[in-house]
């Protein structure tokens, strides 16, 4: 409830902006105006959040045929979380990460990338996923894309009233400072906000519904390592859409512009969790593989090839 109330709270802080923007630059009828885009982007991004972000990606639907491992998986969780059975969508890319859309659970997908298949184990995998449909229960996977979009907006609408008015112009410059710079800076930090609060309501999710919050600690590790290395390219044109993903897409973390909190303290609150839910450390700490995290064990060997289509099977 708190969550919601917040979250109710940003988005409203993010309408105003868009309103006094609109004022600045143009009166009381630049308000109005600015009011009703607000409202049409948010009625849009309603209803085409999921089709808008799956198709940035170049997402492909799949199912138990053609990828009975990733679907069973999902379906498993979605039963365990008393969830509709989400869509799942593949997108063939070396980035590893994964993300959800959809305006509710009845209408979700989720999509995860053939780099995040090629390096996880399965139950890392099944963490990942319990980590996106833990956004589908708490209906983050909307707000977030929502406030992307409306912060994008502001962002444009500064940029166009800046151009638009000219340097001939003889309007007030601490409107048209506040126009040009501080409302699209106030956007993108109340976006940040909402994206940060999430991925921690997420993470814990994740835990309580797979209970192994290790599993999902050593994801982690292995996913920012990874999209450091490989930058998401959807991510660089489009830095809004940042915010889904389980990692940040362009790397990096929990600094003033980051859209997610540190790598290092989400794996602290999970090792935190785990030691609250009694888990079992079992495992030897090492880098680079699964045992990086005590207790995430590897279910598939890794000499065993994987196929993009079932990653976890024999190829």
């Amino acid at each position: 409830m708190k969550n919601n109330l917040k979250t109710l709270l940003l988005l409203s802080a993010l309408t105003a902006l868009f309103m006094a923007l609109g004022y600045t630059l143009g009166g009381s009828g630049g308000a109005l105006i600015a009011f009703l885009l607000a409202a049409g982007i948010n009625l849009f991004t309603y209803w085409n959040a999921d089709r808008i972000v799956l198709r940035m990606h170049d997402a492909h639907e799949v199912d138990a045929r053609s990828c009975p491992q990733l679907v069973g998986i999902v379906h498993q969780l979605a039963s365990r979380a008393g969830l509709p059975m989400p869509r799942v969508y593949l997108i063939d890319s070396p980035h590893p990460n994964a993300f959800a859309t959809g305006r509710n659970p009845e209408h979700a997908a989720v999509a995860a990338t053939t780099g995040l298949l090629a390096i996880l184990e399965r139950d890392e995998v099944e963490a990942v996923m319990a980590h996106e449909l833990g956004h589908v229960r708490n209906r983050d996977t909307l707000i977030m894309t929502m406030t992307a979009t409306i912060a994008g907006a502001i962002s444009f609408l500064a940029n166009f009233g800046y151009f638009f008015r000219g340097s001939g112009s003889r309007g007030n410059p601490l409107a048209m400072l506040a126009a040009v710079i501080i409302a699209p800076f106030a956007a993108m930090l109340v976006q940040l906000a909402i994206s940060r609060t999430r991925e921690y309501s997420a993470d814990r999710a994740s835990a309580q519904l797979c209970r192994n919050p290790r599993a999902l600690a050593s994801a982690l590790a292995k996913l920012a390592k990874g999209a450091a290395r490989m930058p998401s390219p959807v991510a660089q044109a489009n830095p809004a859409a940042a915010s889904l993903y389980i990692v940040p897409g362009l790397g990096g973390g929990d600094s003033l512009f980051s859209t997610h909190p540190a790598t290092e303290n989400r794996i602290a609150a999970l090792e935190a969790m785990a030691r609250e839910m009694g888990a079992r450390e079992t495992g030897a700490t090492s880098r680079g593989n699964v045992s990086a995290v005590p207790g995430a064990t590897a279910s598939v060997p890794r000499t065993r090839r994987r196929s993009a289509l079932d990653p976890f099977g024999p190829k």
